[in-house]
């Protein structure tokens, strides 16, 4: 709660400061409506640098559209209300089309200036200019100085690892036991909730970048997102499981050594290499001996194929990442 109040404070001092200073600038250059650069500012701060950047270049698009629409619109029905309604009813529309809703209302306030002057002359219009420019250009210094959050995006994905050596601990332990009745997803529910959080904060650190970005949080969320969705095929087939065949506990004791070696820096080769040697293992087995047998073993089968999935994922994460360090997890 402290943390989320900072922030606010920090987030509300920057808007502030920023707005006053467009203020003063515009005032400190004689512009009418100088106030209205403070509004400016205000509408033009966004999240991340990238979406600040790119809703000002979308609304400088959109002034000069609105512009020429406002010109047309006064000089054919004069300055009056009904020609602001024209513009606005012509200038929505383009928005809407081009999905710059967010433009519609900050230049239209600049066009309502022309209808208070009852002119669009040379002066009015540079005034107009310089207030959307000072507004926007405050705007986008005032989220110059985010920076990544990689402590935060660690901190999560470290609960997201977390949750997963719990699950997999649990799935070790589960799979030997006959009676699964009290094995349920509920540890799920909460492991979504802990990558979508992950997720929100690889976004937030990949808007943050303006040059040089880099898709490697985002990359290793997404391994864990489907990483998770193994897990989940993997949770059903364990349920399936009622009859226990030999082959069970050599397959729980592989889960729990993945758990147990749960490491940043595993390559998770020694891990596959392990679970190839079971394949083997299992071929080489006799044939089951009644239809149960044959059944439970093919889930296990199944069990084997999809931790193969699990720990590929991850294999080909470390090898597109490996070299530049900084690994996250298994």
């Amino acid at each position: 709660m402290r943390k989320i109040e900072r922030n606010t404070l920090v987030i509300g001092t920057k808007i502030t400061i920023a707005a006053i200073l467009a203020i003063l600038v515009a005032e400190g250059m004689e512009l009418q409506f100088s106030s209205t650069a403070g509004i400016i500012t205000i509408l033009s701060i966004q999240k991340t640098k990238k979406e600040t950047l790119k809703t000002a270049a979308r609304r400088g698009m959109a002034f000069c559209i609105a512009l020429l629409i406002s010109f047309a619109c006064f000089y054919l029905a004069g300055f009056r209300v009904f020609s602001f309604a024209v513009y606005l009813l012509v200038f929505s529309m383009v928005c809407l089309y081009f999905g710059w809703t967010e433009a519609i209302a900050m230049d239209s306030v600049l066009i309502t200036h022309f209808l208070t002057e009852g002119s669009m002359s040379g002066a009015v219009l540079v005034n107009e200019i310089l207030l959307f420019a000072i507004g926007t250009c405050f705007g986008v210094l005032a989220n110059l100085h985010l920076r990544n959050k990689r402590e935060e995006f660690e901190t999560l994905a470290a609960s997201v690892d977390l949750e997963i050596r719990g699950i997999l601990k649990r799935m070790a332990e589960r799979l030997v036991k006959e009676d699964k009745s009290d094995y349920n997803s509920k540890c799920f529910d909460k492991l979504d909730i802990e990558v979508e959080y992950a997720k929100q904060s690889a976004f937030r650190n990949y808007n943050n970048q303006l040059i040089h970005a880099s898709y490697y949080e985002i990359d290793y969320i997404k391994m864990r997102e489907n990483q998770i969705e193994v897990l989940k095929h993997v949770y059903e087939s364990i349920k399936m499981v009622e009859m226990i065949p030999s082959q069970t506990k050599k397959i729980a004791d592989l889960i729990m050594k993945i758990e147990e070696g749960y490491h940043k820096n595993n390559t998770v080769k020694t891990f596959l290499k392990e679970l190839a040697d079971l394949f083997k293992e299992m071929e080489n087995e006799e044939l089951p001996s009644n239809r149960d047998e044959f059944e439970a073993r093919a889930v296990l089968f199944y069990i084997m194929k999809q931790l193969e999935e699990f720990l590929t994922l991850k294999e080909k994460f470390m090898e597109r990442y490996q070299v530049k360090g900084g690994n996250l997890g298994e």
